[in-house]
């Protein structure tokens, strides 16, 4: 369990001396680091992900809330030997914890990770993405190991 707030702290730090770096030295700044493929972008989001539902910050921080509460509530039932849940969990909960302080805090989310093809985006983004990915992996091995003998397993 220890692991899991280590990696949820590690991220929640991170990203608030990322964003608030940015957001004081370099606001609405795009910053090459490679030409055309990857920039610095420091934007601030009143949305959500794709810039959905701008402007609705009050909505935005109790559906995090609630995200974080569930979340949490879920996890209880959760193997707790399982090297990969708490990774997964820890990447989702630093990630919207950072996020959600953003909101709190400042009335939108910093956002500054701009690949070019993709909405602008930031490591707390990254480490939920990266963390469900994990957890439906995860789900999808523990699915098949416990399939009973006689059934087929799917190709």
């Amino acid at each position: 369990m220890w692991l899991l707030w280590a990696i949820a702290g590690v991220v929640l730090c991170i990203e608030l001396l990322v964003k608030t770096y940015l957001r004081i030295n370099f606001p609405y700044t795009s910053i090459p680091v490679i030409k055309n493929i990857f920039h610095i972008t420091v934007v601030f989001n009143k949305g959500a992900a794709f810039g959905i539902l701008q402007g609705r910050t009050t909505l935005l921080i109790y559906i995090g809330i609630i995200f974080i509460l569930v979340f949490f509530l879920l996890m209880k039932n959760e193997n707790k030997n399982n090297l990969c849940f708490f990774i997964a969990s820890g990447l989702i909960i630093g990630g919207a914890v950072s996020n959600l302080c953003d909101r709190i805090f400042l009335g939108f989310v910093v956002d500054y990770i701009d690949l070019r093809i993709w909405p602008v985006f930031n490591l707390s983004d990254s480490g939920i993405t990266v963390g469900a990915g994990l957890l439906l992996w995860q789900s999808y091995r523990e699915h098949r190991k416990c399939k009973p003998p006689g059934e087929k397993k799917h190709q």
